[in-house]
Parts: structure tokens; sequence; C-alpha cells
């Protein structure tokens, strides 16, 4: 058996495993900055509710209702 063509440093072997690693660790460290950088963002601008008399409620049911219901 002649196995003369092991190439183990190739894109098939060593070498490719860790740029797939680098690429998959640097997507994530990306991502988690780009998250973290969205979440100080909105921090900053807080939601403000102006007219609360115009929040409508989904539903008006009372504690007993949804006691009844998880019977």
């Amino acid at each position: 058996m002649d196995n003369h063509n092991r190439n183990v440093f190739g894109l098939h072997g060593i070498t490719g495993m860790l740029i797939a690693t680098v690429l998959l660790l640097s997507i994530l460290v990306g991502l988690t900055i780009w998250g973290i950088n969205v979440q100080q963002k909105e921090m900053r601008n807080p939601y403000k509710l102006e007219k609360i008399e115009d929040a409508k409620m989904r539903e008006n049911r009372s504690l007993e209702d949804f006691r009844k219901d998880a019977k």
C-alpha cells in the first residue's frame, strides 16, 4: 500500500480544523460584542409611556378566574 500523499497539515487536516475553529470563535466574539453594544445603546433610551389612559388591557380577568382555569 503506497501512502505517500498524506497531507496532515492540508486544509482537510489540522490546518483546516484550526481555520474553522478560529473562524467560528471570531464570529462568536463579533456577535457577542455587537449584542452588548445594542443592549448598552437601548439601556440609555428607555421606553416612556406618555398616555397611560391609551394603553388597553387585553383581558380584564380577576384572580378567581385564573384560579378556576388552573384547576
